[in-house]
């Protein structure tokens, strides 16, 4: 057995124990809510009828005072055994078990059949958006940091550094001639400098200011649209594409880069170019650069980019359920679990927090048997 196998069952058999502990856990709170709510439904059945009294207010000190008097009047002599009644009232009262102004008073109690079936078509639902949005920040963050890393290696500045260099000439050499030559270029770099601007606000908004501003003119309750907030929000797309493009840049400052220059491979990082880069790799890099040095940078820096997919998509997760308890999605998984923890239906709570959490430990392994087949063709 080769190492990287050896270091791929492990990290299964931790991910395995992990499982199994949470999922103990899981099953030993249920058990024990359950029990509670049994010896809630179990108990003294005055106290429904305590509860019930319309001409007593047990939230009001004067009711609650009146009401101990009177117990008091009816059983003498047993002081004790009223206070106990009183505070089992009050504890039943808490709980907001069968309580006429109890919130949950309608919905059904525990992780019913019901319930179970209710919550499964939200966790594919969750699923499915997680799925989508994890593929297309996998894509769209690597096109991100090549075009980033081309241009660099071009020697091409910002627009808004073109757009003052524009500026400052356009101002030496004030003129109607200049004014004619500069000045479209002039407008062009500052209005890509002030689209890009305008991108990177978006992108690195919360995903509830982005909704709420778009929340009359679109239904922010679609697949679509959670697929697109998740996206470009909260900043999720940019962080994964500065990993990638630091990777990138670090790969081409290693010895094997000019081991490469020097026994002949291209170089030049222009566009269309014979010995450069064709703007189709953009999309499609394989077998568009097997001459290009920058085909073995990129190779290099997705062979490290993948084991980082499990951090980001612990990131992704988190913005996922910001984004459906923040906009108060209804019919979502993450706006349930608000709900069941606002309602004290903690088995219920505890039932989505563990889906979520196989969410993370599926990603986790199918990244360690991920990394670990790359492992082998690079003959690790």
């Amino acid at each position: 057995m080769s190492g990287s196998q050896r270091d791929l069952q492990l990290k299964l058999k931790s991910h395995a124990a992990g499982i199994l502990l949470m999922g103990a856990i899981f099953i030993v709170v249920v058990i024990a809510i359950e029990q509670r709510r049994d010896e809630a439904e179990d108990a003294d059945p005055r106290i429904q009828a305590y509860i019930d009294a319309r001409d007593i207010d047990f939230a009001n000190p004067v009711d609650r005072m009146l009401f101990r008097e009177t117990l008091d009047l009816f059983y003498p002599g047993q002081t004790k055994k009223n206070d106990t009644l009183l505070r089992s009232i009050d504890d039943f009262r808490q709980r907001g078990f069968r309580g006429p102004a109890s919130r949950t008073a309608n919905l059904p109690r525990g992780l019913t059949w019901t319930v179970t079936g209710k919550l499964m078509g939200m966790y594919v639902q969750f699923l499915v958006v997680y799925g989508v949005v994890l593929c297309i920040l996998y894509f769209a963050s690597q096109r991100i940091a090549i075009y980033r890393f081309v241009k660099m290696k071009q020697g091409r500045e910002s627009y808004l550094a073109e757009s003052v260099a524009s500026l400052r000439k356009f101002f030496e050499n004030v003129s109607t001639q200049t004014l004619k030559k500069e000045l479209p270029t002039l407008a062009s770099s500052f209005g890509r400098a002030i689209l890009k601007g305008a991108i990177l606000l978006i992108c690195f908004s919360p995903a509830y200011v982005i909704a709420y501003s778009l929340k009359t003119t679109l239904d922010t309750s679609s697949l679509v649209f959670m697929i697109i907030l998740g996206v470009v929000s909260n900043g999720v797309l940019m962080h994964t594409s500065n990993r990638f493009f630091t990777l990138l840049l670090t790969e081409s400052r290693k010895g094997y880069v000019q081991t490469a220059i020097v026994k002949g491979l291209f170089s030049s990082y222009a566009w269309d170019t014979s010995n450069g880069i064709p703007k189709r790799s953009m999309w499609r890099t394989r077998g568009l650069l097997s001459s290009h040095v920058f085909q073995h940078i990129l190779s290099n820096a997705r062979f490290q980019f993948i084991p980082t997919l499990k951090e980001h998509a612990s990131f992704l997760i988190t913005g996922l359920v910001i984004i459906e308890m923040a906009l108060n999605i209804q019919g979502h998984l993450c706006y349930e679990l608000l709900q069941q923890i606002l309602f004290r239906q903690s088995d219920v709570a505890g039932a989505i927090v563990f889906g979520i959490f196989l969410v993370v430990k599926g990603t986790e392994i199918g990244v360690d048997v991920w990394y670990d087949r790359e492992r082998r063709k690079y003959g690790y």
